[in-house]
C-alpha cells in the first residue's frame, strides 16, 4: 500500500511553494515552509513528489504563464494561479494522464478555503487546455519567454554575451541535472568507487578525475560508504575549482564564501593545507563543519565577511585564495530553476560591483607570488570578464594566468575560463567562470 498522500494534496502543497517563490522566496525555503504548513501532515513518501512537482512547474513557468494568459479571461488570485500552473506543467508532460491531473488539481483546489471557490474555473480552463493543447502551446511559444522558459531580459543578456551559444546555454539550463559525485581520493580511487557502485546495482559514468555522474537519481545517504566520507555531492564543473587553485602541502589557503564546504573539503582532499573557511553566516559555517566531519578533514572555520577582512584576518598572508563570489547563479539554473525568476536585470550591476569589491578587499591578504582563483557560477560576462578586467585596471600587480583542463574523453586540454553548461556524456556540468590571478612583486 502506498504511503503517499493523495495527488490533490501534493498539488496543493506544491502550489503553495510556487506562490511563495513567485513572491520572492527561494524555492527550497518555500518548499520547506509549505510542507511544514501542510494539513494533514505530508507523509515522507510524498516529499520527493512534491519537490518534483514544484521544480517541474518552475522549469516550465514561462510557458505555463503564457498558456494561462491565453486561457484566462481575468487574472486569478495568486494561489489559484499557482495551482493552475502546477497542473499545466503536469499536463505538458506527456507521461502524466490528463484526466487524473485535471481531477486531482480540481480536488486540490477544494482542499483549501482560499482556492475552493475557483474549483470550477480550474476545471474549465484545464479541460480546455487538454482539448486544444497543440494550438495553445503553439500560440504561447511565439513568445521567447514561453519558448525558452526564461525571463526576456535573461535571454537578451545571453544573446549579447554569447551570440554563438545562447541557444545551447538555454537548452542545457532547462535540463534536469544529474546527481554528480566527487570521490574522496583520500579514501579510494574514482574507479574503485565506480566498481563499488556497480556491485550495488547503481550505474554511473566518469566525467572527471574524481567525478562520477549517476545514470539515475539515488538517495545520497543510501550510497555505498557515503556516511563514511567516501564521496560528496558536487557538480563536475564545480570540481574544477580546487585543482585549478594549484594547492600543495603546507600552503596557507583561504576559501572565501566557503559554505556549504564543497570546495573547502575538495582542497583538503588534494593537499595537506592549512585552510581557513570563511563565511558570513554561522548557520552556513555549521554546514561546512558537518561536511568536514563526515569526510574526516579539518579546517579553521572563520565567521566574517569577505568585504571586511580587518575584522577577522590575523595579518599573515595566504599562499592561495579562492573567491567563490556570490552571483546571479546563471550557470547553475538547471539545479536552481527559481534563480531565473527571482533575479532582476538590475542585480547584475549590484552583484558585479560587490564581486569587484570582494576582490579588492582580499587582494592584500595574498602574498607576492601567491595565486587567487576568482570563481562564479555565472555565464554573464558582467560577473566574469567584466569584474576581472575592471580589477586588473586598478591592480597592476595582478597577472592573469591561462587556465586549461582536459575533460574526460578529450584529446587535449582546453580553456576553461568561461565554462558553459553542458549535458553531453563526457561533459555533464553546470556553467562557471574561472580566472587565475597571480600577485607579482
Amino acid at each position: 500500500m502506498s504511503a503517499r498522500a493523495a495527488l490533490a494534496q501534493e498539488f496543493a502543497v506544491a502550489a503553495a511553494a510556487l506562490e511563495a517563490m513567485l513572491a520572492g522566496t527561494a524555492l527550497p525555503a518555500a518548499l520547506g515552509k509549505a510542507i511544514a504548513a501542510a494539513t494533514p501532515a505530508l507523509p515522507s513518501d510524498s516529499l520527493p513528489a512534491v519537490q518534483d512537482i514544484a521544480y517541474r512547474s518552475t522549469r516550465q513557468l514561462g510557458l505555463c504563464r503564457e498558456v494561462a494568459a491565453i486561457l484566462n479571461a481575468h487574472a486569478p488570485a495568486a494561489r489559484v494561479a499557482a495551482l493552475q500552473i502546477v497542473a499545466l506543467a503536469q499536463l505538458i508532460d506527456p507521461l502524466r494522464a490528463a484526466a487524473i491531473t485535471v481531477d486531482q488539481a480540481v480536488a486540490g483546489a477544494r482542499l483549501q478555503r482560499v482556492t475552493e471557490p475557483a474549483a470550477g474555473f480550474l476545471n474549465a480552463t484545464l479541460r480546455r487546455f487538454v482539448r486544444e493543447s497543440d494550438d495553445l502551446l503553439a500560440r504561447a511559444q511565439r513568445k521567447d519567454e514561453a519558448r525558452w522558459n526564461f525571463p526576456r531580459w535573461w535571454i537578451e543578456q545571453l544573446r549579447r554575451d554569447h551570440p554563438g551559444h545562447w541557444e545551447s546555454i538555454l537548452t542545457a539550463s532547462n535540463q534536469t541535472p544529474p546527481l554528480t559525485l566527487r570521490v574522496n581520493r583520500r579514501r579510494l580511487a574514482r574507479d574503485e568507487y565506480l566498481a563499488l557502485l556497480t556491485a550495488t546495482g547503481v550505474n554511473a559514468r566518469p566525467v572527471g578525475p574524481q567525478a562520477l555522474v549517476l545514470d539515475s537519481a539515488s538517495p545520497v545517504a543510501a550510497l555505498p560508504e557515503f556516511a563514511a566520507g567516501a564521496v560528496s555531492v558536487q557538480d563536475a564543473g564545480a570540481q574544477l575549482a580546487a585543482p585549478l587553485l594549484d594547492v600543495a602541502d603546507g600552503m596557507r589557503v583561504l576559501d572565501a564564501c566557503a559554505a556549504p564546504g564543497g570546495k573547502t573539503t575538495h582542497i583538503l582532499e588534494l593537499a595537506d593545507c592549512a585552510v581557513t573557511a570563511l563565511d558570513v553566516a554561522p548557520e552556513r559555517l555549521a554546514r561546512v563543519a558537518e561536511n568536514l566531519a563526515r569526510l574526516g578533514l579539518s579546517a579553521r572555520l572563520q565567521e566574517g565577511s569577505a568585504l571586511e577582512p580587518r575584522a577577522w584576518w590575523d595579518g599573515v598572508q595566504f599562499d592561495r585564495i579562492l573567491v567563490d563570489a556570490p552571483c546571479t547563479a546563471s550557470g547553475i539554473v538547471r539545479r536552481h530553476p527559481d534563480a531565473r525568476w527571482l533575479r532582476r536585470r538590475s542585480d547584475l550591476a549590484t552583484l558585479s560591483a560587490r564581486q569587484g569589491e570582494i576582490l579588492a578587499q582580499l587582494w592584500p591578504l595574498l602574498r607576492v607570488g601567491g595565486k587567487l582563483l576568482y570563481a562564479t557560477c555565472s555565464v554573464f560576462r558582467a560577473e566574469g570578464e567584466g569584474v576581472v578586467d575592471s580589477f586588473r585596471r586598478t591592480h597592476r600587480d595582478a597577472i592573469r594566468r591561462d587556465l586549461v583542463w582536459r575533460f574526460e574523453g578529450s584529446e587535449a586540454p582546453e580553456p576553461v575560463d568561461q565554462l558553459l553548461p553542458r549535458s553531453d556524456p563526457n561533459r555533464d556540468h553546470d556553467g562557471f567562470f574561472y580566472a587565475m590571478l597571480e600577485k607579482s612583486a
